[in-house]
């Protein structure tokens, strides 16, 4: 989007002619015969960019710059004075004008002045965004993980996030996709711009299309003033689609012709507007099952399944959850400024047996729970568990490290998941082995490594 621009003056020829030199710059231009009118239209719409005459009967141009201003204290404001007018023109300026331009004016002048004062604003815009971005960034910031699952995710976010193809993200709910969407937006050539999230299932079905592609003013009962859309103010960046399998039908089919077309329609409106942004979704539904029956559109699904990412659940990765608690902790206590007090091996290894069906954001805020509210110097299982208290036989001794007892509790959880696998086969290592996804020579490897005993059960050993 190259940025929007309302021109105010008195006389139609002016206007004509100012709206002509800047709609060919490719700029969306809408103009006011009057000061009153520009009031009111910068009150409806948001503007980047103001070009008004200086002299106007009944509301002037410094009235227009005073309530531009207070209405959007980033706009910029250029004032057209008539020749003798200086003086009034660096009043302006004083009073927040961005610049000003003699009549009668030269047009590469004005196209210069326009666009200066047009990346600024635009330059001001994405800063702020960037800001925001970073100060509600709390905690989690990125992904954590060194099991092989993680290692498959980190790779496919190499190979395409420095393109423009459409990622979908699939996990279940708490396994970071968002996260997976940042990394995919900073690491690309659209890092500057903004990244948009919104989330399809926590609208009602009247208010998503408004929040996706805006609003005109007047479009609907509480539509006070014109607001544009999450892929509108993702221009030029990247908008996280969360939850897409939630999306109304009808929903669907404007975001694929507005995907398809690269413009969209505010709500209550009729002007295409050009936007150019990366689409990442996440969805932890069955896509496929929706499509069969008929509450997803099959085209939209292969449009936004380009490139597809699984992130795996918790309960998947375990050897991930030392160092994931370890990251939770460091940053629970930075932000809440408590003293950093380690999990002792038997909460850890509560951690490592628990299945986590809230994956990664319920460790995390079980985690932040037990150091704010633990009363001694180290975490126990009561403080991350209070309301069931998983039994865990005590350590043979204790470990010396972190490392030490990182190893000694993956070891036990690993002998009792294969063992429990053997026993539910009665034995057989090969059925228990395809059950749990592993080789069989993988699996005896493990089953020597770690002592399990071989079953009677397996008649192929």
């Amino acid at each position: 989007m190259a940025g929007r621009v309302l021109v105010v003056d008195d006389e139609q020829a002016m206007r004509i002619a100012l709206r002509g030199v800047l709609a060919k710059e490719g700029y969306q231009v809408e103009t006011a015969a009057s000061g009153e009118d520009a009031v009111a239209k910068i009150a409806a719409g948001s503007f980047h960019v103001v070009v008004t005459d200086l002299a106007m009967d009944g509301v002037s141009g410094l009235d227009v710059l005073a309530h531009a201003r207070r209405v959007d204290p980033e706009v910029a404001v250029i004032m057209v004075t008539a020749h003798g007018s200086e003086q009034i023109a660096v009043q302006a300026m004083k009073a927040g004008a961005t610049d000003y331009v003699p009549k009668p004016f030269d047009n590469d002048e004005l196209r210069m002045i326009v666009r200066r004062a047009m990346e600024g604003v635009l330059l001001r815009r994405d800063h702020r965004r960037l800001l925001e971005q970073a100060q509600g960034a709390v905690g989690f910031e990125q992904l954590v993980g060194t099991s092989e699952a993680m290692r498959r995710v980190y790779a496919v976010i190499d190979r395409v996030a420095d393109t423009d193809v459409t990622v979908l993200v699939r996990g279940e709910s708490g396994t970071g996709k968002e996260l997976v969407a940042q990394a995919l937006h900073y690491r690309s050539g659209r890092r500057a711009r903004p990244l948009v999230a919104m989330n399809c299932a926590a609208l009602s079905r009247e208010l998503v299309e408004s929040e996706l592609f805006g609003h005109e003013k007047g479009a609907f009962t509480g539509a006070l003033r014109r607001r544009e859309g999450k892929l509108e103010a993702a221009d030029g960046g990247t908008i996280f689609l969360d939850e897409v399998g939630d999306m109304p039908l009808e929903t669907q089919a404007k975001l694929l012709r507005a995907l398809q077309e690269k413009t969209v329609e505010r709500v209550g409106g009729n002007e295409p507007i050009r936007v150019d942004v990366r689409v990442v979704a996440a969805t932890n539904q069955d896509l496929e099952a929706l499509v069969q029956a008929g509450r997803f559109r099959e085209d939209l699904y292969y449009r936004l399944k380009v490139v597809e990412i699984v992130l795996p659940p918790l309960r998947e990765r375990r050897d991930d959850v030392p160092l994931l608690v370890d990251r939770f902790l460091r940053d629970a206590a930075e932000r809440f400024r408590r003293p950093l007090r380690p999990l002792s091996a038997d909460a850890l290894r509560a951690c490592l047996a628990r299945p986590w069906k809230g994956n990664v954001r319920e460790l995390r805020s079980a985690v932040e729970q037990a150091l704010l509210l633990a009363p001694g110097d180290e975490i126990g299982v009561a403080d991350l568990f209070p309301d069931a208290v998983p039994a865990s036989p005590p350590p043979d001794a204790a470990p010396r490290s972190f490392r030490e007892a990182k190893e000694r509790l993956v070891a036990d959880f690993e002998r009792a998941f294969l063992s429990d696998a053997l026993r539910r086969h009665g034995g057989n290592i090969t059925r228990a082995a395809e059950e749990v996804g592993m080789y069989r020579q993988n699996f005896q490897q493990k089953m020597r490594e770690l002592g399990i005993a071989p079953g009677p059960g397996d008649p192929e050993d």
